[in-house]
């Protein structure tokens, strides 16, 4: 299993670049990368635009990936997250680097349901929606490769209907992301 974490993107609602705000002590982003230290992941890459962001990835020693193409969308960061992963990869679990709330324990449990089902696609669902991280089989490969545009694997997923296993989270802060100022406040205001 290779995690890939989204790290690219311009925080253009945001205004900032929010993957280095505070979230307790730490920045955004940092909280992610923790969740993404789950043993079952056998490498994590991290796509990065912003060298601090860079800098963050290093300390816990990922695989640290700039994109020169940030301005053509997630499409980009995903491609290139594929491109530089362990061939041998048996799927590919993909983070957004402003979802500071999410827990080892949700990563290690899709994880789990994905091994036991290792040609589906492993989606939690947070209060009944459905959020990240998603894990995606080595199978859809080139599917995911053939992705243009600012967009991620939500493209891939309207096709698969019947082989998509959903997975209801019980924390369901754990799937907030963070796009606006307003989001930002709300979750340091209620982080529950």
């Amino acid at each position: 299993m290779t995690g890939i974490i989204l790290a690219s993107g311009f925080s253009r609602r945001m205004e900032d670049e929010k993957l280095l705000l505070d979230v307790g002590g730490l920045p955004m982003v940092e909280r992610v990368i923790r969740a993404a230290q789950s043993p079952l992941i056998g490498e994590a890459i991290l796509i990065y635009r912003d060298d601090a962001v860079k800098a963050i990835g290093e300390r816990y020693r990922l695989k640290t990936l700039y994109n020169p193409h940030a301005e053509e969308g997630q499409s980009a960061a995903v491609k290139l997250g594929i491109s530089s992963a362990d061939p041998a990869a048996d799927g590919f679990m993909f983070f957004v680097g402003d979802q500071p709330c999410l827990t080892q324990s949700t990563v290690n449990e899709l994880i789990r349901i994905f091994a036991g089902k290792n040609s589906s696609v492993v989606v939690p669902l947070y209060n009944g929606r459905r959020g990240n991280p998603v894990i995606f089989p080595s199978l859809l490969k080139e599917t995911l490769l053939g992705l243009e545009g600012d967009c991620g694997g939500r493209t891939v997923l309207e096709g698969m209907k019947d082989t998509i296993v959903l997975v209801p989270i019980d924390a369901g802060s754990e799937g907030r992301d963070i796009d606006t100022k307003a989001d930002y406040e709300k979750m340091l205001s209620s982080p529950e």
